[in-house]
């Protein structure tokens, strides 16, 4: 006896259906622009694209049953399997779900950045695997460094033009004031007292335009210029604000690196305009320190605090700050305090020499 007909697949059918979909999984992967890397719960790749043997110079069998950091420059690699073991014991997420630029490590030994993206699944067996998709940001980071080093430049010669232009012209009106108030005076004529208010003015002025000169030019370039600058910055905000701005370290915090005083500089610069203009800060706190293999700038403020809408012209200076760190290979942090007030913190690994 026949039976009969049926629409359900057979098992062939199934299994043919379960191997195409494979195929198809596997080609997305390996024909993927961006490097795709799966490791398991103790942090060993299983699986790596094409595209990460492009991106990192190795051969996907050299990377296959060893560690994820050997791809993470110091001090990532040695913090890496503790990053896991605390998402697997807390199940706190710092980067799983959250895109991120880190660097990374090529066979060569050369650093680069990257954007990573983590996802995590759990198979039917409840075995837990992550997968990481990275992509390579060394043209969009030269092309921001170039774009911020156009923008120091374009600054510095400004800066100059100020100092050599407008600070000689003002001084120039200054002594001619000067002089004409003191024949005033001489001659007994009231104006004299108003001519006394204009000159000191123009010196006011004068003070001010240099201070903004000062401010525009790059940091000094040696190991002490980024402390230098930023008590420089503290004692000429003070001045020109007639506010309390200070500057302390808890230990001398020397940076040969002259780019990222540059860019440490520029951060606290743009940190303590904002909150003097935009938060209407009566005091300022510029704090630099070496904290668990980093350095930290801190910038605390208390001000009217982080508004709901941005007043217009601080979210370019939020999103220069915030680059800036990245390019140094660190983070921003923009949070308000407890007490009122904001508070800035960029936080960049130190260089070994550094430490």
């Amino acid at each position: 006896m026949k039976r009969p007909p049926t629409d359900e697949p057979s098992i062939a059918d199934l299994q043919a259906a379960l191997h195409a979909s494979e195929q198809i999984s596997s080609a997305i992967v390996e024909t993927a622009v961006n490097a795709i890397i799966t490791i398991n719960g103790t942090g060993i790749i299983e699986t790596a694209n094409t595209a990460t043997e492009r991106l990192f110079g190795y051969q996907s069998s050299e990377i296959i049953g060893r560690n994820i950091s050997m791809l993470m420059p110091q001090p990532y690699r040695d913090r890496h399997d503790s990053y896991v073991q605390n998402y697997l014991n807390s199940g706190v997420k710092r980067i799983i779900g959250i895109g991120r630029e880190v660097v990374g490590l090529r066979k060569d030994g050369s650093v680069f950045p990257i954007d990573l993206s983590v996802g995590e699944a759990v198979l039917p067996s409840g075995r837990r695997i992550f997968t990481g998709i990275i992509r390579d940001l060394t043209e969009r980071k030269a092309l921001e460094d170039k774009i911020l080093h156009i923008s120091e430049e374009e600054q510095a010669r400004i800066g100059q033009d100020i100092h050599d232009d407008l600070c000689q012209q003002l001084a120039a009106i200054g002594c001619l004031a000067k002089v004409a108030q003191k024949s005033l005076t001489k001659a007994g004529s009231p104006e004299a007292q108003s001519l006394a208010e204009i000159v000191q003015l123009i010196s006011k002025a004068n003070t001010r335009a240099r201070e903004t000169s000062r401010g525009l030019m790059p940091v000094v370039i040696d190991s002490g210029g980024l402390m230098a600058a930023l008590e420089e910055l503290a004692q000429s905000t003070a001045r020109a604000f007639e506010i309390a701005c200070e500057f302390r370290y808890d230990n001398p915090v020397q940076v040969a690196d002259n780019k990222i005083s540059v860019q440490f500089f520029r951060i606290a610069q743009e940190a303590v305009s904002n909150a003097v203009k935009h938060g209407q800060a009566k005091r300022v706190d510029i704090h630099l320190a070496r904290q668990s293999g980093s350095i930290v700038l801190t910038v605390r403020d208390n001000g009217v605090g982080i508004p709901d809408s941005p007043a217009k012209g601080t979210g370019m200076g939020l999103l220069t700050m915030s680059h800036r760190a990245q390019m140094m290979g660190g983070t921003l942090k923009l949070e308000p305090r407890a007490g009122g007030g904001t508070q800035v913190t960029c936080s960049v690994p130190a260089p070994a020499k550094n430490l």
